[in-house]
Order: C-alpha cells, then sequence, then structure tokens
C-alpha cells in the first residue's frame, strides 16, 4: 500500500539580506516563530505552511523549496517512476527527509517525523 503526501509542510527561501526579509515577511502580516543565531528564522500565517529563510553568502544563488509531509517514513512507499536523489534519512533536526527530482528538474522534499523509519 502507498500512502499519500499529506501536504506542503513548510516553504524554505534562502536571501542574501535576513533582516530585510524579515521585515518584508512581518510586513505581509506573517508571525516571527522563531529566530537563529545564524540568521535564519521561521514565519508562520494563520494555519498555512511555514515559511523557513535563511540567509546565504552574496555570492550564492538564492533558491526556493517546497517541504511535503507523510505521517509515517516506513510506511511511504513513492511511486516507483519518482526519481529519488536522496532515500529517507535522519536530519539533525528530528525529523526524516528524503529528495525527489521532479520532471522539470526540480527538487523536493518529503518529511516524516523522526525515528519512524529504521
Amino acid at each position: 500500500m502507498t500512502s499519500t503526501v499529506e501536504g506542503i509542510h513548510a516553504v524554505i527561501l534562502e536571501t542574501h539580506n535576513w533582516g530585510r526579509t524579515a521585515k518584508f515577511f512581518t510586513a505581509l502580516g506573517f508571525e516571527l516563530d522563531f529566530e537563529t543565531d545564524h540568521h535564519s528564522g521561521q514565519f508562520r500565517a494563520d494555519g498555512g505552511p511555514t515559511v523557513f529563510v535563511v540567509e546565504v553568502p552574496e555570492d550564492e544563488p538564492t533558491r526556493s523549496s517546497l517541504v511535503l509531509t507523510v505521517l509515517d517514513a516506513a510506511t511511504y512507499h513513492p511511486d516507483p517512476s519518482l526519481q529519488i536523489e536522496e532515500p529517507f534519512a535522519d536530519t539533525h533536526y528530528g525529523t526524516r527527509e528524503m529528495v525527489v527530482r521532479d520532471p522539470d528538474g526540480r527538487s523536493w522534499t518529503v518529511r516524516a517525523p523522526g525515528g519512524s523509519a529504521r
């Protein structure tokens, strides 16, 4: 049995200026959930997915990505037609994630709660 993606968990955005981008999201009505000590933080607005913003050096291009949610990495069996770049693995922040590539070459992260697959 193949379980399905539950929805969008988060949007991850890279920026060259954390402070300016934080002010932008606050002006849009997002609330800052938390800020890290390395120029990043998470925003939330009324029940939607979180937006995690992280500053990267000026000489690096900025990227954005979506994080999709599944309930359990152990029971999620992706369709064999999916191109898996990275299988589920533990993260340093307590989840398990895998990365798949879509037909246009974009990477998508699929996230499950930590400890659900061994």
